[in-house]
């Protein structure tokens, strides 16, 4: 190790699936238990991989335990098949992570993959972290990229191994609440270093956080035999994390999810652009009681959000398992309040719409001879609740049509990082 000689490592060969393959020992402070999953494209060997898998574990484990002070264990297992070497969101290795946290179980999951991965920006990127559902991807592409003219680096050149160990250990540090650091070491914006041949160290005011952060890692099970015990452990999961669900609604973007998800947003505003020029549209929501409205509007949001996590299975893990750890359940109830948010957003965008087409488009005389109106006079209250009403309606038709085309889009917008 770089910097610091750690404590000792022992590697043994794992039995099966779940077979122990590296534990670094940290002394009295907490274990924490890794699945290391690898992910590989249809024309590679999976050996070569499963190989290197298990080196950037062992290169890995002695610089968490030091900085830790806990002993961390990193346990192989079976490789996923990819069907194709096409780049991939992170999100889309998710349902299989989290499949594998609960059979672990597990309190993090890394997957290394040979496939390309892509950033929020359409960039390839060598590693991306989701904090809240405890997932880091690693690609060896960016790793054995070379210069023109070059042959790509081998999985068992020095420099694709080391630089993998740092991408591992950067993005497990993510996992752990580290944020970049400029002054250097693991948590430094990540750049490939050809000459690289040591695995970097945390810093020391890291390690005093992250020997905080570690005892936390380690959650309590439960079993989910019944629909009932499900809801209840992610209602206390909930009530026991309020500052994790929070932070990861506030920086998941949420209310901008409709902007990148088309079909959704074209199902909810192409109805309403019909609505807000019928006369029925308008006797309704004139008459329509505030309170009404803003009830059918709060009801219709949530209903919204409810169809599509169910009509898509967007919960983890898609297969029910006997075991949920808690932050598997913190998930699920936070990618509820994501597309809680979301529709939300979505409302907001309908409902700005048509109010500029009320202002903008739509006479402003026309309702002073309107037969059903007994008070000429339309207010601004007025204009905003026709606007909230078709706008709920659009909700709801957009939830109903338009659903969600790119449902690794969603996930990928709101539990990855932005950056590696």
């Amino acid at each position: 190790m770089e910097d610091s000689p750690g404590p000792a490592s022992e590697t043994t060969a794992g039995e099966g699936t779940g077979g122990p393959a590296v534990v670094g020992e940290g002394g009295d402070g907490p274990t924490v238990d890794v699945g290391v999953l690898p992910a590989t494209a249809s024309r590679v060997d999976p050996e070569r991989l499963v190989a290197f898998t298990g080196q950037l574990a062992a290169d890995a484990v002695d610089e968490l335990a030091a900085a830790t002070g806990a002993t961390w264990r990193f346990y192989d297992e079976e490789p996923e098949p990819l069907s194709d070497p096409e780049p991939r969101r992170p999100s889309e290795f998710l349902d299989e992570a989290a499949l594998r946290m609960v059979e672990g179980p597990y309190d993090l999951v890394v997957v290394v993959t040979d496939a390309p991965l892509l950033a929020r920006d359409r960039s390839r990127v060598a590693g991306l972290a989701s904090p809240l559902s405890r997932v880091a991807v690693v690609s060896t592409r960016r790793l054995r990229t070379s210069g023109r003219d070059r042959p790509r680096r081998p999985l068992d050149d020095p420099a694709v191994r080391y630089n993998g160990a740092t991408v591992l250990l950067h993005q497990v540090g993510h996992l752990l609440g580290a944020g970049h650091d400029a002054d250097g070491g693991v948590m430094a914006p990540y750049e490939f270093d050809p000459g690289r041949r040591s695995v970097p160290s945390f810093d020391a005011d890291l390690r005093r956080r992250l020997e905080r952060v570690a005892t936390t890692v380690p959650e309590a099970e439960v079993a989910s035999r019944s629909v009932a015990d499900l809801v209840r452990f992610h209602l206390a999961s909930a009530a026991r994390n309020p500052r994790k669900l929070l932070g990861a609604l506030a920086t998941s973007r949420a209310p901008l999810l409709p902007l990148f998800l088309p079909k959704l947003s074209t199902a909810a505003v192409a109805p309403t652009l019909i609505l807000v020029f019928s006369a029925e549209t308008w006797d309704v929501g004139l008459n329509l009681g505030n309170g009404t409205a803003a009830l059918f509007a709060v009801v219709s949001v949530l209903a919204a959000a409810a169809y599509l996590l169910f009509s898509l299975n967007l919960n983890v893990p898609r297969e029910r398992r006997g075991v949920v750890t808690e932050h598997v359940a913190l998930l699920n109830v936070a990618i509820l309040g994501i597309l809680v948010a979301g529709v939300a957003g979505l409302f907001a965008l309908v409902a700005g719409i048509m109010l500029v087409i009320e202002y903008v488009v739509f006479p402003p005389n026309l309702m002073t001879n309107w037969p059903s109106l007994e008070d000429p006079v339309v207010t601004t209250v007025d204009i905003v609740r026709i606007a909230g009403f078709i706008a709920t309606v659009g909700v709801l038709t957009g939830a109903l049509a338009g659903g969600l085309e790119d449902r690794t889009l969603l996930r990928h917008l709101a539990l990855f990082r932005r950056r590696p």
